[in-house]
């Protein structure tokens, strides 16, 4: 029993390790895109100009697909 308990805790701690490690972003409007003032609190050094690389459609918000390039791109750091 006390090794199930101690296994128990070691994932529990992984679980929450991994969790945190992960950037939330909110979307407060709730439109489904993300705009510069909601990206900019996930990740405070984000530029305009990041932004606007970012922006591949030009439409002045980002959506998932224009996040995960950007991120993977390095226009916004992760």
């Amino acid at each position: 029993m006390k090794k199930f308990v101690l296994a128990l805790g070691a994932i529990s701690a992984l679980v929450v390790a991994q969790a945190n490690a992960q950037t939330v972003i909110a979307d407060t409007d709730g439109n489904g895109v993300y705009s510069m003032e909601e990206l900019v609190v996930s990740f405070p050094d984000l530029t305009a100009e990041n932004f606007a690389a970012a922006d591949t459609n030009a439409d002045g918000s980002i959506d998932m697909e224009e996040l995960a390039a950007a991120v993977e791109a390095g226009h916004i750091p992760a």
